[in-house]
């Protein structure tokens, strides 16, 4: 049976992560996306490292499920086929910096000209106004200049971090997975297109609002900086190793100090209800801590557990993928890859009853579809070679 995308068409002109992530999660669920590359080199990311097969793991993990033509867009000739290939185009998705997509005659105008009920989608960095629209702009800058380094320092009074993740990439690739099929849907409704604009400065700082914002929350009181609840993480050492728990209801207080075996906490003022126990925090966490290296993670495990107390080991990556809990729900998949091998991936997180995700096909090569999705545009075979005998189109599929 068909993914719930079935019979959407996206021509995808981004690159990177953010665009790229979004786009696939719209294959996975079933799309025809045409990822549209230059013949030489195409997406940047197929150059990084940590490769096999002449395949790196960074295209592999963004691009699954994707059709790739490699097409030289500076050539009217390229221009031409990609403006064809829009006709029949249910969204097209661009993540170059603003003005440079007019530039290349691909912008929403021109696009609507082709198809008027396209639904337009432009991905950046900082968004499209203001003194920032031109940069340049990766990972750090939007870590940086969203407040999401001071949110990881845990106060506006310690040094900013890094979330040691590409956090806004991923965020604004799924928030613009979810506002493609939310145009889409309204198209199905009014019959008309329309153009979606998100960035990933946008996306960051509306996630950081619903948790991290609260001292901008009430307008017109004084709180400019955000004070750290505690600079203790959840991350408890044990005799073995380390693992985590996390207690907020009454119930579980209790439940923790039999498991530790510290009745006397129950007669300490500084923990007898859970605001007091949030004002004490460090107190708490540093009297958990102290407990929890007397025995082997494994234990404390299948203690706290037997009280319902909020527990779970914290892993390696290695290990994560064999967990049971991993390993029950089926979330990381393995198959064959042409030239890259065996694959293992994380499959698409929502799972439909009635219209399964397709399974899995791993990202393209260069160019591999070149001459499928040119024949089915109507292209002839002396058009297609002709093409790329002059440079217009390349890949493997040319």
């Amino acid at each position: 049976m068909p993914g719930p995308l079935d019979g959407i068409r996206i021509v995808d002109l981004t690159q990177v992560v953010s665009g790229p992530l979004s786009t696939m999660m719209l294959a996975d669920q079933g799309a025809d996306v045409i990822k549209i590359e230059h013949p030489k080199g195409g997406d940047f990311t197929r150059a990084v490292s940590n490769r096999r097969g002449g395949h790196t793991a960074n295209f592999l993990n963004n691009n699954r499920n994707k059709r790739s033509i490699a097409i030289d867009l500076k050539d009217p000739r390229g221009l031409a086929i990609v403006q064809k290939l829009i006709e029949t185009a249910d969204a097209v998705v661009q993540n170059f910096r603003p003005g440079v997509v007019e530039r290349m005659g691909l912008g929403e105008a021109d696009v609507r000209e082709i198809n008027p009920c396209v639904v337009y989608v432009s991905i950046s960095g900082f968004g499209d106004a203001g003194p920032y629209a031109g940069k340049p702009v990766y990972d750090p800058l939007i870590q940086a200049l969203s407040g999401l380094t001071t949110v990881q320092a845990g106060s506006d009074g310690e040094r900013p971090r890094l979330v040691r993740t590409i956090l806004p990439d991923k965020l604004t690739g799924v928030t613009a997975a979810q506002a493609i099929t939310a145009a889409l849907f309204a198209r199905e409704r009014t019959g008309k297109g329309q153009h979606v604009r998100l960035s990933m400065l946008d996306s960051v700082i509306a996630f950081l609002w619903h948790s991290d914002m609260g001292s901008q929350t009430f307008v017109g009181e004084d709180r400019p900086q955000q004070e750290a609840q505690s600079f203790i993480d959840l991350v408890y050492e044990t005799a073995d190793g380390y693992m985590t728990v996390s207690v907020m209801t009454d119930r579980q207080w209790l439940a923790l100090t039999r498991v530790l075996e510290r009745p006397e906490w129950l007669e300490d003022p500084r923990f007898a209800s859970a605001e007091k126990r949030q004002i004490n925090i460090n107190d708490r966490l540093t009297l958990t801590q102290e407990a929890l290296l007397e025995r082997p993670t494994a234990e404390w495990l299948e203690r706290l557990e037997a009280e319902d107390v909020p527990c779970a080991p914290i892993l390696k990556r290695g290990d994560m993928i064999t967990h049971p809990q991993i390993t029950a729900n089926d979330i990381v998949v393995e198959y064959d890859h042409a030239e890259a091998g065996r694959l293992r991936q994380a499959r698409p997180p929502a799972r439909f009853s009635g219209t399964p995700t397709v399974p899995p096909k791993g990202a393209p090569i260069l160019g591999e579809h070149t001459g499928d999705v040119l024949r089915e545009a109507g292209y002839s075979e002396t058009e297609i070679t002709d093409l790329s005998s002059a440079g217009v189109i390349g890949g493997a599929g040319a």
